[in-house]
């Protein structure tokens, strides 16, 4: 080797190192993208045809992360380089039904393929104009006239935002029971002459609704309404609408409610849910705590209100307190104890009293040993204290008592995973998400069979649910 040629090659030696590090750099990269999850697919409309510029999102559950893009020509979507984890896939564009898919857990390595079909909005027979707004007066007879578009359900962070907006609807018509206690402020007494008639179609609204006719039981209950606007039959009327989502219409027939009967608890309730649901989710919030206040030894808002925590990642200001009272009030009663622990287990990590929180907990169980939810929030607490034996045990409680335990299985899984037990891992992922898929089918039916309700609704005439119209 000539002297040139020696010097070339001292020269280029400190690239051919550099070079070679690059390389085991990206090396190290690709190895690491590799073990990370993707989720890809295509967005449809139901006819299979390509939704171009769609809306793809993906939201990781455990720490409310949300990535977004949107569907090429050919309705293709992709997301990689995504960690271990639950995550929730949503799919809209403007004119479309929205499509959610989810909750489904990634391991490493792991990719899945989800096609999405998206369903062209029915168009509303007729908006909202000054001859079909609904209209109260102060006078015993009153009528609601059109359904505003209640659609926009879907809630404000994840599915189960919207799974606690659907529980709290059923919540409020599970309220719907007895007649009214006679306040004065009722302007119809019970001995009223359209007392029977008023009676009689309230009983048939009850009668259409379990035999699943809701559009007759709506009509049903307007009727006895007008007949006789009574805390009862107005509380009827407001509750079939919110179970149906037909919200405004929901919150029209409360407030008129809540102004004839100051003192009804439930009234307020109805009114708070519904806003809640219909969006106004900070004024529906304070509505419920209001009602905590109107009749404080009475449990049900302080249950709505546990209900609510649901939906909520951080604690709204001064619900702990209420729930702490509710625990004063109601010392035998699990769901107390139940929801103040929750309460105390959503303040900030420095703040957390631990103690607290399982000695609320442990008295939930000793009440109701049966208490799925409650070993469930147990074993959170056992994982995050690495007590990992007594949070298998919790969570092995709450399977045995819960339904449809997804939740239970996945953080079982997390703990074999930390424990080295690989196949303990793909078992309680695989019963992950058989659960979760049966819950996700069961209230996508739910969602389906609601939203035919309220697009037959859409395209009442407003003449067409006065007390005069034939079924």
């Amino acid at each position: 080797m000539n002297i040139s040629s020696k010097t070339m090659v001292r020269s280029a030696g400190p690239w051919l190192l550099f070079l070679a590090i690059f390389a085991h750099v990206l090396l190290g990269q690709d190895k690491t993208n590799q073990k990370m999850a993707a989720v890809e697919g295509r967005i449809c409309d139901s006819q299979a045809a390509p939704l171009k510029d769609a809306t793809a999102s993906l939201e990781n559950t455990e720490n409310g992360q949300v990535l977004v893009t949107h569907s090429d020509e050919y309705g293709k979507f992709r997301f990689t380089a995504l960690p271990s984890g639950k995550y929730l896939l949503r799919a809209s564009k403007t004119g479309y039904s929205s499509k959610t898919e989810g909750p489904f857990a990634f391991e490493e390595a792991e990719g899945k393929t989800i096609e999405l079909h998206l369903i062209n909005e029915v168009p509303l027979s007729g908006a909202l104009d000054k001859s079909s707004a609904v209209q109260f007066s102060d006078e015993p007879q009153f009528q609601v006239a059109g359904i505003a578009d209640p659609s926009s359900y879907g809630g404000h962070g994840s599915d189960t935002v919207l799974r606690t907006k659907e529980a709290l609807a059923e919540d409020t018509v599970s309220l719907n029971h007895g007649e009214s206690n006679g306040s004065p402020n009722n302007p119809a007494s019970s001995t009223s002459p359209y007392s029977d008639t008023a009676t009689a179609h309230r009983q048939k609204g009850d009668e259409a609704e379990v035999e699943g006719r809701p559009l007759e039981a709506v009509r049903e209950y307007q009727i006895a309404a007008e007949l006789e606007p009574s805390e009862a039959n107005l509380f009827a009327w407001g509750a079939e609408l919110l179970l149906h989502r037909a919200y405004e219409p929901a919150i029209e027939v409360f407030s008129k409610g809540q102004r004839l009967f100051p003192n009804s608890v439930r009234m307020l309730l109805g009114l708070g849910i519904a806003t809640y649901d219909q969006g106004a989710t900070e004024h529906g919030q304070q509505l419920v705590l209001s009602a905590c206040d109107l009749n404080p030894t009475d449990p049900e808002p302080y249950l709505f209100l546990g209900r609510l925590q649901d939906a909520e990642k951080i604690e709204p200001p001064g619900w702990t307190e209420k729930l702490h009272r509710f625990v004063d009030l109601h010392s035998d009663n699990a769901m107390a104890h139940y929801y103040y622990a929750v309460a105390l287990s959503k303040q900030k990590t420095q703040n957390k009293d631990y103690a607290a929180i399982q000695a609320e907990l442990e008295k939930a169980l000793k009440l109701d040993p049966n208490f799925g939810q409650a070993d469930l929030q147990l074993g959170i607490l056992y994982s995050e204290k690495k007590d990992f034996g007594a949070a298998i045990s919790a969570f092995e409680r709450a399977i045995k008592a819960l339904p449809l335990p997804d939740e239970a299985h996945y953080r079982l899984a997390q703990i074999y995973r930390q424990t080295g037990d690989a196949e303990k891992v793909r078992q309680e992922m695989k019963l992950y998400n058989e659960t979760s898929q049966e819950k996700m089918k069961r209230a996508e039916q739910q969602r389906h069979e609601i939203q035919q309700f309220v697009y037959t609704l859409r395209g009442q005439k407003p003449d067409s649910t006065t007390p005069n119209s034939k079924p």
